[in-house]
């Protein structure tokens, strides 16, 4: 797929009895994820919410490719993911970009396999920072940037490539809290605006409840989904000015957080 092929309509992940299983320190298995069904309509925003642990990072890297599942299998538009691909993107923690770049060329450099010339390149990358409010700052560093900066170029370097699938594993974990916010406005405006499909790790449940319209709950290890919740509340939302529903959705991922019984913790499995 050629860089500016993504759009509306497309992007649907289907996870049929995906389970992930490990070799722990002593050689036998370990179950991190046990069997998830999971459906990703196209355009949705969706986040995945658990405690430490849980394996939600690890369910999400298996949409992305980076990890095979155990049993079962998981499909982006009906095509089975065997590995990374350009269709899916996805936005880390921690920035990973290469310091020895600037802005624009740590996202020039996202855009070198779909063999693009120089000027395209330059001229979806400019695009991009563009997008998340960075034009101004494309000839700086990394080292000359906030942590913030270095997450808008991080987004702006998955978004020139323009995928089926936005991937987000706890993007905005290292940032202070008004920082924060200010990504979810930018992330929530760049989603209206390209109806990206979106899968949003997090242990933040105001975050979830701000960004997304359907919450995956999971348990403790190994993890599944013990409940949907689906979010009601009109858009746009802050932690600041909630409704009924807002305040029963939080309260009710709370207990399902805290509760005793959704599952033990991970436990060596039989060989």
């Amino acid at each position: 797929m050629a860089a500016g092929q993504g759009g509306a309509g497309v992007g649907r992940v289907v996870l049929e009895g995906v389970s992930i299983r490990f070799r722990g320190d002593d050689g036998k298995p370990i179950e991190a994820v046990g069997s998830t069904d999971l459906v990703l309509e196209p355009a949705s925003f969706t986040a995945l919410i658990g405690p430490s642990g849980c394996g939600k990072s690890t369910l999400l890297n298996v949409v992305a490719g980076f990890v095979p599942a155990s049993t079962g299998a998981a499909r982006v538009d009906g095509r089975r993911v065997e590995g990374p691909s350009p269709e899916t993107g996805i936005v880390f923690q921690q920035y990973a970009l290469f310091p020895w770049f600037t802005a624009i060329g740590n996202v020039e450099f996202a855009l070198k396999r779909f063999g693009l010339s120089a000027a395209e390149r330059r001229d979806k990358a400019m695009a991009a920072l563009r997008e998340v409010g960075l034009a101004d700052r494309a000839r700086s560093y990394p080292g000359q940037l906030s942590g913030g900066m270095k997450q808008r170029v991080a987004l702006a370097r998955t978004l020139a490539s323009q995928p089926k699938v936005l991937l987000m594993d706890e993007p905005f974990g290292a940032l202070d809290a008004q920082t924060r916010v200010s990504m979810h406005e930018l992330l929530l405006r760049i989603w209206e605006a390209h109806r990206t499909t979106v899968l949003f790790v997090t242990h933040d449940v105001d975050e979830a409840l701000v960004l997304s319209d359907r919450i995956h709950v999971m348990s403790t290890a190994p993890g599944r989904i013990v409940e949907t919740i689906e979010v009601q509340s009109a858009r746009p939302r802050s932690v600041d000015n909630v409704d009924a529903s807002y305040v029963a959705n939080r309260n009710r991922i709370m207990r399902l957080l805290r509760h005793r019984e959704m599952a033990p913790a991970a436990s060596a499995l039989r060989a």
